[in-house]
């Protein structure tokens, strides 16, 4: 299996795009903490034609530290937010290997924005997140197979992504 720089670029522009909106529901409980902000703004360099730098590894682990930060506080709306902004981050480091797991890299930004939106009360429709994902992205996620079982709430918003994501355009 290959992915080209292209394609790699394609899932980073999605996951960024699902990470951005829910990150007012971090911001709202942590308005000091930039963490989140620096981890989609170098997956968004990336997506726009930059090379994958460290940046975007330290953004995503400076998301986690966030993500655990917003957990012991005891916000899990701002810590699903900061989730997606971890996967974003790592978006660009999916791995051509046909691998379940590897969904993750392609739609855990996704997920995450939707499991915030949920917690929020607001919760967004799966096939609206699945319309943002491209015919690039839905070609890439098509080459692994389907995502995995189990993960709690978060492996069922990605199995339900994973499936309208292949099925878009069909």
């Amino acid at each position: 299996m290959e992915l080209t720089l292209d394609e790699l670029r394609a899932v980073a522009t999605f996951a960024a795009a699902c990470a951005r909106p829910v990150l007012p529901l971090f911001e709202a409980s942590f308005p000091d903490d930039g963490r989140p902000r620096l981890a989609i703004a170098a997956a968004a360099a990336f997506a726009e034609g930059g090379p994958r730098t460290k940046a975007m590894r330290d953004g995503a682990w400076g998301a986690q530290r966030a993500a655990s930060g917003a957990c012991d506080a005891g916000s899990p709306v701002a810590e699903q937010a900061a989730r997606s902004a971890l996967a974003a981050a790592g978006a660009g480091y999916l791995h051509p290997l046909p691998d379940a797991a590897q969904v993750r890299h392609v739609l855990g930004a996704a997920a995450h924005a939707l499991r915030a939106r949920e917690l929020a009360g607001d919760p967004a429709p799966v096939a609206a997140t699945a319309d943002l994902a491209g015919p690039v992205v839905r070609t890439v996620l098509q080459r692994y197979p389907a995502a995995p079982a189990g993960g709690g709430r978060i492996g069922e918003l990605m199995r339900a992504l994973d499936a309208a994501v292949r099925d878009v355009g069909s």
